[in-house]
């Protein structure tokens, strides 16, 4: 009896321990924790502390923890229609209303602080702008228009920018070469997800293209489009030197992936085509942050200044 009640002791902060982290979604958490770097290392040049570059990243990546978790706090109901989002801990009873809002409120208020304090103004109020776009104007827009994607895809784009500002000061070269890449991504990304739950988001009352009667082709059509768009926009650092022909050909070589695993989709869209695209598009970003660093040209830009 008393070893079954050490066990449920020991058991209670841990689970609630999880479902605190769930409510930041790691998964997201990590990848914008990844392009947040990748913009501050492009930033610092030479002589730049890998230790500043690594905490400008985390404070970013607190700021967008804060971003998920206020967004689960405002989609509470929503969540609970989904057969995908049902089970989190908000609509699942397994975290209070009031202790969100709390551990968002102090997620925010380290990431954008911090940025303040240790980087630079600029920094913290895009960082600010950027929660703010998230969750005050992109999350209740999903329930009125199918152009929350596009808003979305701003705050979705910021991550290495908010790095790059955070480390220069200011924002240019690759700060805007990256925000642009990453914003045209999420939509052949986005499109597969929304397609894949197209069924979830109907019944929840969300207006994603592919949950609107009569809108799953054009969802895979958009899809194609927008991987076609990419192409130019991704091998832009090339043409402004930048980058060299590594990267530029590497680049090319990953849209030219993308756009064939976006076109079987808007071919024929069906789920199994949707879970390739959505595979291709998981595959692409470290690829083309790994194909960013590996660049001769960009690597003495890193090294040498």
């Amino acid at each position: 009896m008393i070893e079954s009640e050490t066990i449920a002791v020991r058991t209670v902060p841990t689970r609630a321990f999880s479902d605190f982290l769930a409510l930041t979604k790691p998964r997201i958490g990590a990848l914008v924790g990844l392009s947040a770097f990748i913009g501050a290392l492009l930033a610092a040049g030479p002589g730049g502390s890998m230790a500043r570059v690594a905490e400008a990243a985390a404070f970013v990546a607190l700021t967008a923890a804060s971003a998920s978790v206020l967004n689960q706090v405002l989609e509470r109901d929503v969540d609970g229609r989904m057969n995908r989002t049902r089970n989190r801990p908000i609509p699942a009873g397994r975290v209070s209303m009031r202790d969100a809002i709390l551990f968002g409120a102090l997620l925010a208020a380290a990431g954008v602080g911090g940025l303040a304090v240790r980087f630079n103004l600029l920094s913290a109020l895009l960082s600010l702008a950027t929660l703010f776009a998230y969750t005050a104007i992109y999350t209740p827009m999903k329930r009125a228009s199918t152009l929350n994607t596009v808003i979305g895809a701003v705050p979705g784009a910021a991550p290495p920018l908010l790095g790059y500002v955070a480390i220069a000061g200011s924002a240019g070269g690759w700060a805007v070469s990256l925000f642009a890449v990453l914003f045209v991504w999420q939509f052949p990304h986005f499109m597969a997800i929304a397609w894949i739950h197209r069924a979830d988001y109907a019944r929840a009352g969300l207006r994603m293209l592919p949950a609107l009667p009569g809108c799953e082709r054009i969802a895979a059509r958009a899809a194609f489009a927008y991987a076609l768009a990419l192409l130019p926009v991704s091998i832009l650092p090339g043409t402004r030197g930048e980058a060299g022909i590594v990267y530029t050909l590497g680049a090319l070589s990953l849209g030219l992936l993308y756009l064939a695993a976006s076109g079987r989709f808007a071919w024929r869209p069906e789920e199994r085509s949707a879970r390739f695209l959505l595979f291709v598009s998981l595959v692409y970003l470290p690829l083309f942050y790994l194909l960013v660093l590996a660049d001769p040209v960009v690597r003495v830009g890193i090294l040498h200044g």
